[in-house]
């Protein structure tokens, strides 16, 4: 993981921080929660502590609210997009074993051949 991103996964923010940054009441954000939207990580003492990453989920969630979109059709977009992901790895992964699978075939076909001064006699 990128020094960026494990920043921004970093839960660092307590909820309070949250509520003013994301302007959700903690009702909203415990809510949110419940519906599987964001993960937040929690204390020792259970308390819930946000990334900069979950703020971003969090305003996200508030930009489709107001688009109109309901509670399930956010989850059918976060589905959508694991889904997308999910694939998108599985196809490169793909790929890559097949170039892998391509260049170590060809790489023993070097070495299996004999080379133009094998039959040279000094």
């Amino acid at each position: 993981m990128k020094e960026k991103e494990l920043r921004r996964s970093m839960a660092v923010f307590p909820i309070g921080t949250v509520m003013k940054l994301t302007d959700l009441t903690a009702r909203q954000i415990r809510y949110y929660e419940d519906q599987g939207l964001i993960q937040p990580e929690r204390t020792e003492g259970n308390r819930r502590m946000y990334s900069l990453n979950d703020m971003d989920r969090l305003l996200e969630i508030k930009d489709f609210l107001n688009e109109g979109l309901n509670i399930a059709a956010i989850k059918r977009e976060y589905a959508d997009r694991q889904e997308k992901a999910v694939q998108k790895q599985k196809a490169l992964t793909d790929a890559d074993v097949r170039r892998i699978l391509q260049d170590e075939l060809r790489n023993q076909g070097r070495f299996a051949s004999p080379t133009p001064f094998s039959n040279w006699r000094v």
